[in-house]
């Protein structure tokens, strides 16, 4: 008899124990899991100003990318425009027929010789191959490289390679003649009446003294100033000529291409 009292009273208590913890878990998820309306209300009034929050950052993003693009593509053709305009091509006048240096034996020109070398005065009458001038040069053995009169010096471009087109003066004339020339190098020249150094643009040319003909390197410089067109310098005379300074005029030139008293070809 007690056995089964006992027994009705365990089974009491159990069934006591399993409510209890039915309603404390019931309390427990009403307390992590049950959210109040109003609650809901907030969240989502929350969540949908962060989305305009968002798509009005979109938009801006938009327009200044806009903005940026518009800019740059302006700049950028204003850049290309400039370019253009500063560095087009400078157009090539058709050039005058060139004269080469008479080569025949029958029109040679007269020049002394000591011990192989032309002797030459200080002043001499000097052919330049191309245009067919004569110029009145003058010899001048402290000059380190040869010069000529020439004028408008422009540099170009021509198929990768600098060239240079300038005007020479022609003789007894106000006339001038326009050559183009592929550049050899640049020297720096220092004047004795000044202490700037002067760049100038060194070009090949083929001329003739007497019978002497040869293609030397002269530098191109505006010797209006000056009373000869030409300067022979010692790049010239070196192993070639030598100069009495008691002579003027030592050699002649062929007779096909010897001047008149305009210093012009006959």
């Amino acid at each position: 008899m007690r056995s089964k009292r006992l027994r009705a009273g365990l089974s009491t208590f159990s069934v006591m124990v399993i409510a209890g913890t039915a309603l404390l878990t019931g309390c427990s998820a009403d307390r992590y899991f049950m959210v109040p309306k109003s609650d809901l209300g907030e969240l989502n009034t929350s969540v949908q100003s962060q989305r305009a929050t968002l798509v009005t950052i979109e938009n801006n993003a938009k327009i200044r990318q806009d903005l940026y693009l518009e800019h740059n593509e302006t700049a950028t053709q204003k850049v290309l425009e400039a370019i253009a305009t500063q560095v087009e091509k400078p157009s090539c006048p058709p050039m005058p027929a060139q004269k080469a240096c008479p080569a025949t034996d029958n029109e040679k020109g007269r020049a002394d010789r000591l011990k192989g070398k032309v002797v030459v005065g200080e002043i001499e009458n000097f052919y330049l191959a191309g245009p067919g001038l004569v110029f009145k040069a003058r010899i001048d053995s402290g000059a380190e490289t040869s010069s000529i009169d020439a004028r408008n010096v422009t540099r170009f471009e021509r198929d990768g390679s600098s060239w240079v087109r300038f005007d020479v003066p022609v003789p007894g004339t106000e006339d001038f003649v326009t050559l183009e020339k592929e550049i050899s190098r640049r020297v720096k020249i220092i004047q004795s009446s000044t202490d700037e150094a002067e760049r100038r643009v060194v070009v090949e040319l083929q001329f003739t003294i007497g019978d002497h003909q040869q293609v030397a390197e002269f530098t191109l410089a505006d010797r209006s100033n000056l009373t000869y067109q030409a300067l022979v310098g010692r790049n010239v005379l070196r192993d070639v000529m030598l100069v009495d300074v008691g002579k003027e005029y030592a050699t002649e030139l062929p007779e096909s291409i010897r001047t008149d008293t305009n210093g012009k070809p006959k």
